[in-house]
């Protein structure tokens, strides 16, 4: 985020305005701004610089980490997020039809991501869906100010409604914090997630990681209201993370390990994903096993 003060046309407009609100971190930035010159037809400028700029991103032809972390999950889990680069979602819809694929939301929106209110289904955005009614309309952005309104955009409080109810069920055993440090802009995000999560004593079965490059002692003060006693996990790497470790297979390791039926279980391994695939096939193929016997398990249930 920092960086988009780089962005062309963005420094000159910038410079516009007090230098007393221009500071090294752009969310602050925006945030200063926005509380003095709320509705500024500058503001609305940088932020069609800062929609396109995003727009124009593409993942390369080749596995990436956004593809292995969709892989890592399946149609149970759910993915959250507040970025509104729109790799996530094309990584999604590159292999969606490889396994079942989690769920997504987007917190602040998304360049990518389009919502028809005649459904309630989200899609690629600009397009129109082939078997329903309506138009994706293009998401509207939430622009990093303290005093955020996510009830206001009818998609966005779709999306908090969703995550809200995932994260108040007793069946979300396992939450994995992905390199989201935990702004002063989103101090409204996280009051909402605290009150879905509820009081920690209540939560002394759940499991709670985190992936981020600070150290160990201020991720987990940024935390510290979400995890119970010592239930949590730590590392600075993806491939580190019970997602990478225990791919498709996180909670089912988990019970085995902590909850086990019989001895046995205590003591069960999964395969960690490699790090890096010479292509998707090889990537695809990886998961073919797993894949397979979750669709076999399926069958047995019906």
């Amino acid at each position: 985020m920092n960086d988009l003060t780089g962005l062309d046309g963005v420094k000159d407009i910038l410079d516009t305005f007090p230098s007393e609100l221009v500071v090294e971190n752009f969310e602050a930035t925006y945030s200063n701004i926005s509380d003095r010159f709320g509705g500024d037809v500058r503001l609305e400028k940088l932020n069609d610089i800062i929609y396109s700029y995003f727009a124009g991103m593409y993942l390369p032809d080749r596995p990436t980490m956004y593809d292995q972390l969709i892989m890592s999950l399946r149609e149970k889990d759910l993915i959250a997020t507040f970025n509104w680069d729109p790799f996530l979602y094309q990584a999604w819809w590159r292999n969606y039809l490889h396994g079942s694929s989690p769920q997504l939301l987007f917190l602040h929106g998304n360049v990518a991501v389009g919502y028809n209110v005649v459904c309630d289904k989200m899609g690629p955005a600009g397009t129109y869906p082939k078997f329903d009614n309506g138009f994706y309309e293009p998401t509207r952005l939430l622009y990093p100010v303290k005093k955020k309104d996510y009830h206001k955009d009818l998609f966005i409080r779709r999306q908090w409604e969703i995550l809200t109810g995932y994260l108040q069920s007793k069946t979300s055993v396992r939450v994995t914090i992905f390199g989201y440090s935990a702004p002063v802009t989103d101090v409204e995000a996280l009051k909402m997630m605290k009150s879905a999560w509820g009081d920690i004593e209540d939560r002394y079965l759940e499991q709670f990681e985190v992936i981020d490059i600070r150290d160990r002692e201020e991720v987990l003060d940024s935390w510290k209201g979400f995890i119970h006693s010592h239930h949590y996990d730590y590392c600075t790497s993806f491939y580190e993370s019970s997602l990478a470790k225990a791919p498709r297979r996180t909670v089912e390791l988990f019970f085995c390990r902590y909850f086990p039926s019989t001895p046995e279980e205590a003591f069960v391994t999964t395969a960690p994903m490699p790090e890096h695939f010479g292509s998707f096939d090889d990537m695809w193929n990886w998961f073919l096993p797993m894949i397979d016997q979750e669709k076999k398990s399926e069958r047995l249930m019906r």
